[in-house]
């Protein structure tokens, strides 16, 4: 399969494109930076690097998260998608694979599944990034085979959490350190999930039912339970222990990915958080 994969180059892009090859697919890779630059907010960039490419599938794994601006992400979300999915429709494309996240659904009891509402609130700022989610996935699965990827907050190479990264430096106390996301050992529940293996499943995806599906390790787990953990890993101070969370911070469940084969390599943050598995693309976790 020829497999255009458009943001070949951020932290799941760059573990993906060695998969894919592996697996015998024909990868063309763009991204702002790389050896295919296209702004995917310029529409006619975007449009003509597909039609140039005449993929039979499109990987979505564009983010915008090196400043810690979450507009600028959403503006990829929204704007970016948009042009993404015109241009793979007006290709031809049937078939496309796109990022989301797991921790965009309604409050409630316990880690949700793909059946739970994404959540309606109107409270700002989590109101904007739904907005940018329902556009994404709205905006995909107008091409017939269309495969919303739920991922779990990453971690690994070239992530905020990494060794050196972002959430190390602000545990370090270096008030510099940008990032999106809580520091709070606290009660709210978040669902992890590590690059390779959320590379692992855009490419098991490529022939997985349309649908959205939820990628995160086996653990959901309050904050009071993984920064500590992560902390330890990082040789830096932990945060004091706390109550309390948002109730849409509840994690997510893998059942569905599961039951089409994909499994996490790392089943729970807490060994990912400790070592790289051998043969992953890249340095650290």
């Amino acid at each position: 399969m020829r497999v255009l994969v458009a943001g070949a180059t951020g932290a799941v892009g760059r573990q993906m494109v060695p998969l894919l090859e592996g697996a015998g697919h024909e990868v063309v890779g763009i991204s702002r930076r790389g050896p295919r630059p296209v702004d995917v907010l310029d529409a006619g960039a975007v449009r003509r690097a597909v039609a140039e490419a005449a993929p039979d599938a499109v990987v979505h794994q564009l983010t915008d998260l090196g400043a810690a601006d979450g507009a600028a992400n959403n503006r990829i979300r929204t704007d970016g998608t948009r042009n993404l999915v015109d241009a793979a429709r007006a290709a031809g494309v049937r078939r496309i694979v796109a990022q989301s996240i797991s921790w965009a659904y309604a409050p409630g009891e316990g880690p949700a599944d793909e059946s739970v509402p994404l959540d309606p609130t109107r409270e700002e700022p989590r109101s904007r990034i739904i907005a940018g989610v329902r556009a994404l996935e709205s905006a995909v699965t107008e091409l017939p085979e269309a495969v919303v990827l739920r991922y779990g907050v990453l971690y690994g190479p070239g992530t905020w959490y990494a060794p050196g990264g972002a959430v190390a430096a602000a545990l370090a106390g270096d008030p510099a350190a940008r990032f999106l996301g809580s520091l709070a050992a606290d009660d709210a529940v978040s669902s992890f999930v590590h690059v390779s293996d959320a590379a692992e499943a855009a490419v098991r995806a490529l022939a997985w039912p349309p649908g959205a599906y939820n990628v995160v390790d086996d653990e959901p787990a309050p904050g009071r339970a993984w920064l500590p953990v992560l902390a330890d890993a990082r040789g830096v101070p932990a945060p004091a222990p706390g109550t309390g969370g948002a109730p849409w911070a509840r994690g997510a469940v893998n059942d569905r990915a599961r039951a089409l084969g994909w499994a996490p390599a790392r089943p729970t943050w807490r060994t990912g958080f400790g070592g790289r598995r051998p043969g992953t693309v890249g340095q650290g976790v």
